[in-house]
């Protein structure tokens, strides 16, 4: 029997590798040609996962991406499948080279421009331009949750919006957080930075606020502490302050409801008269995550997200990764293309502090990786970072900012926040991000309003079983379609997307439970 060449099973993506990743299952007795010599596949290795091209010795580093990802537990054979049962996360050092390899600016073959909604002077920069036309009402509190959304169901169940077509929605940004925290202090601080982030975003176009009246995030904490305003409708400042209800001082959550029910019946009106413009490429936001990752995100969905990220940051836009403990290992690839060394500094700072933060609980960072992800083919930290930084291209680090911190800076942006999905988004769309892309390749299905949230499968058989959730596939790099052009395709979907193409997540109603601000103190 004719041993099939490796390139149509699997993906060798470096010559330094000494593993391919499987791009559809591997039976056990499959004989495979690479670089002239025969192996067998010795035990079956599934979609994702990986399988050593020639031998490794225990202790010896394992490669993909051209990186380390662990350390054999073991020798393993050529055509032995490579997992957590014979690889380790150990620890190793890396070298930052502080902006050894900054990149030059990348430029656009011509400008590109989108429909979307310019808010004003009055709203900077990054809370200015939006892609979508919501009212948001805002709980400071877990208590006033409920409360918050009565209000938004009184508009879905009388069918009001109806008569505003121009408004996406009222929508209920509910929380779990808001007392039980030391008053103003890092949690405190961080929630208040996070609700004023979605008060103040470029996809709300109006805003109340809920509270309980005795709660520790006090409203009056919050309002001038980030300096919030009731939004201009004209394009002039105005400095009166927004609509807040308290329900202990409204009379209990029934006139709390009928106060809130008024309130945005009197603003959807003027958000109604509101009307998309021309806007250019610049004026994007992209936050992007990955969840529900296997071994191929970052062999097919990432790099593609990558291509077009540089593609966002050559018109001169704005694109952000967040989940820090899916930077670890990798850090070192992003600090050589800080634009100065300060940038990088920030960047191991962060690392440091996770370090820190979870070794006081007893955690370890490389636990990182889910049953999910494992199932997927992903085996170490190390190797979910490689695959994850992939998602921000190859342009310049321009800046790296703290959770939920407004991202100013135009370029490729690093946002301090933890890998779990729904926090991560959180904190990214609180900082400006006006679109967001997810990819996922066990299947996510996560939504995070006001900012639309585009779906990218990693590989086929993902996107034909959840194609309702799924907006596009780069599964099909797997059967040869170029990186580069999933990338554009990508990109295309950005434009399309925050000029008013609904997504997948958004017919499906998805992404008003998602809100999720980071707790990072002691509940009290």
């Amino acid at each position: 029997m004719s041993a099939v060449p490796l390139s149509q099973v699997a993906v060798h993506l470096r010559p330094e590798d000494n593993i391919a990743v499987a791009a559809r299952h591997l039976q056990a007795g499959l004989e495979i040609e690479h670089n002239g010599a025969r192996l067998e596949v010795a035990q079956r290795v599934g979609l994702g996962h990986k399988m050593a091209l020639r031998p490794i010795k225990k202790g010896e580093a394992v490669y993909k991406y051209g990186q380390i990802i662990g350390f054999a537990k073991e020798d393993i054979a050529p055509g032995s499948h490579v997992h957590v049962h014979n690889v380790a996360a150990d620890n190793f050092q890396r070298d930052y080279a502080f902006c050894r390899d900054v990149p030059p600016p990348p430029r656009a073959a011509e400008p590109i421009f989108w429909s979307g909604y310019d808010r004003g002077p009055d709203r900077p920069e990054p809370f200015r331009y939006g892609s979508r036309n919501y009212i948001a009402i805002i709980s400071t509190v877990n208590c006033s949750a409920s409360t918050s959304k009565y209000i938004s169901e009184r508009f879905r169940a009388a069918d009001l919006l109806k008569q505003y077509p121009n408004v996406d929605g009222v929508v209920a940004i509910t929380h779990k957080a808001g007392c039980a925290m030391q008053y103003d202090g890092p949690d405190h601080n961080q929630l208040d930075r996070t609700l004023a982030g979605f008060a103040k975003h470029a996809n709300v176009a109006a805003y109340i606020l809920i509270g309980l009246g005795c709660e520790t995030g006090q409203a009056i904490h919050l309002v001038e502490g980030q300096g919030l305003t009731q939004l201009s409708f004209s394009g002039a400042a105005n400095r009166q302050g927004p609509v807040v209800l308290s329900i202990q001082e409204c009379g209990g959550i029934g006139k709390t409801v009928d106060a809130g029910v008024n309130a945005i019946a009197q603003l959807l009106p003027r958000v109604n008269d509101i009307r998309r413009v021309r806007l250019s490429a610049d004026k994007l936001i992209l936050g992007t995550n990955c969840g529900g990752s296997d071994g191929n995100s970052g062999v097919t969905a990432n790099p593609a997200l990558g291509v077009a990220s540089d593609l966002l940051v050559a018109q001169g836009a704005t694109s952000i990764i967040g989940e820090t403990p899916e930077i670890y290992g990798a850090e070192h690839l992003l600090t050589r293309r800080a634009v100065r060394r300060e940038v990088g500094e920030k960047l191991v700072e962060r690392i440091k502090w996770w370090e820190w933060y979870t070794g006081i609980f007893g955690a370890e960072i490389n636990n990182n990786p889910s049953p999910g992800n494992k199932e997927g083919g992903l085996t170490t930290i190390y190797e979910k970072s490689l695959g994850a930084i992939a998602k921000g291209g190859s342009t310049a680090l321009v800046d790296v900012v703290h959770y939920a911190e407004p991202v100013r800076a135009k370029g490729f942006v690093v946002m301090d926040t933890p890998g779990y999905d729904p926090v991560s988004m959180t904190g990214i769309v609180a900082g400006g991000a006006n679109v967001c892309v997810f990819t996922t390749g066990r299947g996510s299905v996560f939504g995070c309003k006001p900012a639309p949230s585009i779906k990218i499968a990693t590989n086929s058989p993902l996107y034909q079983h959840m194609e309702s959730d799924m907006d596009i596939n780069a599964g099909v790099i797997l059967e040869g379609t170029p990186v580069e052009a999933v990338g554009k395709q990508i990109f295309d979907e950005i434009i399309a997307v925050a000029s008013g193409k609904k997504t997948k997540s958004e017919i499906n109603g998805v992404g008003e439970e998602e809100f999720a601000p980071w707790s990072i103190g002691p509940t009290l």
